[in-house]
């Protein structure tokens, strides 16, 4: 394969993470840092405050299955621009809420026309524009996702600690608008690739299952993985707070262990183009899985920081394995699509597994049974993604087909 790919495809994956930081670490599980002093400000149980993040996350999985399509149709920067600023908005109004409806109706605008027009072109766009090494740039792209879902959250434990809860959303809100509208004007279509092969490990594994068979697995799968990576994004924090460490130190360990998920994400990428995206999804899943219930058994801060620092690098494989899967095992006129459709069913998972957190404690008074739950889901899910598997791993160049 000779064709040149142009430098400016670093600059879409650079463009690219830093929207990620931002608009999804503020709506996948920025809500993170509000529920303990939102249950203070206003006497609303966790359930109930956990629910404005259900709320937003299930607007961007419809949303996403929406505004990927008119990504496929008409580029990913007008619909990413339209994004960012129907967020930065939603943030800044959300700063001036004080019922519980309230919040739940513009955290789900925000989810459908901010988070749900930005998730699924931004990623198609860093895929297409890489002929090779796709699971190395997404990995790249997703690694800034994971800073955010750890930086968003500490800056608003700061900003709500100096400026309460609504000066809190105020603050972020224009951060958002003054970000990220440059970082979007940034974005371009990609160069028109002539037709590759795929031969990578998976392009095996498609040669037997149609797009849509596909799709549908995976469907199911990241459902399963994502109610069970949601329980600790949402309830880490206020898990360790519930041990009678303060609110500061308790986002700091969410932080640092997003920020080791930068490398895991990046490192599951490149692990991706070696041995096939199935594989890693499969390797990061099984991580995820045998250690998230150990979350529960932990009582000193020190503890919680080593931890979660080793769970944080297996993690972050997670959805750069599924979201590269999509990559190189679907079609290029249908990818944004298809992006949305699948991660749809992701954001259904963060969304039941947000809330599962949050209304177990209020049943248990505790978290056990939540860490438990999402377990089990982590077990499903392998059982259900190693159904696309059809042959042993090769390690190949990564071509991918355009």
């Amino acid at each position: 394969m000779t064709e040149t790919q142009p430098q400016y495809r670093w600059i879409i994956v650079f463009a690219c993470a830093m929207i990620l930081a931002i608009a999804m670490g503020a709506i996948v599980n920025g809500m993170s840092a509000f529920i303990v002093p939102m249950q203070d400000e206003y006497g609303w149980q966790r359930g109930e405050v956990a629910f404005i993040n259900f709320s937003g996350i299930m607007g961007l999985a419809f949303g996403g299955m929406v505004f990927g399509r008119l990504s496929d149709l008409f580029g990913a920067r007008p619909v990413v621009l339209f994004g960012v600023i129907i967020l930065g908005l939603c943030y800044l109004l959300a700063s001036l809420m004080t019922a519980l409806w309230q919040y739940y109706l513009v955290f789900f605008i925000a989810g459908f026309f901010g988070t749900g027009a930005i998730f699924s072109p931004v990623l198609a766009a860093v895929g297409n524009w890489f002929l090779i090494g796709a699971g190395t740039a997404i990995g790249i792209a997703t690694a800034g996702q994971a800073l955010g879902q750890g930086g968003v959250p500490f800056l608003s434990s700061l900003l709500i600690t100096r400026f309460g809860v609504s000066g809190a959303f105020a603050g972020i809100g224009i951060f958002m608008l003054c970000t990220l509208i440059p970082l979007a004007l940034l974005l371009r279509q990609p160069p028109a690739y002539n037709n590759t092969e795929n031969t990578t490990a998976d392009a095996q594994h498609s040669k037997t299952k149609s797009p849509a068979v596909i799709i549908a697995t995976l469907c199911v799968a990241i459902i399963l993985c994502c109610t069970c990576m949601a329980v600790p994004l949402m309830h880490l924090v206020p898990l360790i707070q519930d041990h009678g460490i303060p609110a500061v130190d308790a986002t700091s360990v969410a932080f640092a262990m997003l920020v080791v998920a930068i490398f895991g994400r990046f490192a599951f990428g490149v692990l991706a183009d070696k041995i096939g995206a199935l594989y890693a999804y499969m390797l990061a899943t099984a991580w995820m899985t045998l250690m998230i219930f150990g979350f529960t058994l932990i009582e000193n801060l020190n503890t919680f920081y080593f931890y979660a620092l080793v769970y944080g690098f297996g993690y972050a494989g997670v959805m750069t394995g599924v979201l590269i899967t999509i990559r190189v095992l679907v079609p290029v006129s249908i990818r944004a699509s298809a992006f949305g459709i699948i991660s749809m069913f992701g954001w259904f998972g963060h969304a039941i597994g947000g809330y599962i957190g949050g209304a177990s404690y209020d049943i248990t008074g505790n978290y056990t049974a939540a860490y438990a739950i999402a377990a089990a889901a982590g077990v499903l899910n392998l059982i259900v993604v190693s159904t696309l598997l059809t042959q042993p791993p090769q390690t190949t160049r990564a071509a991918v087909t355009t």
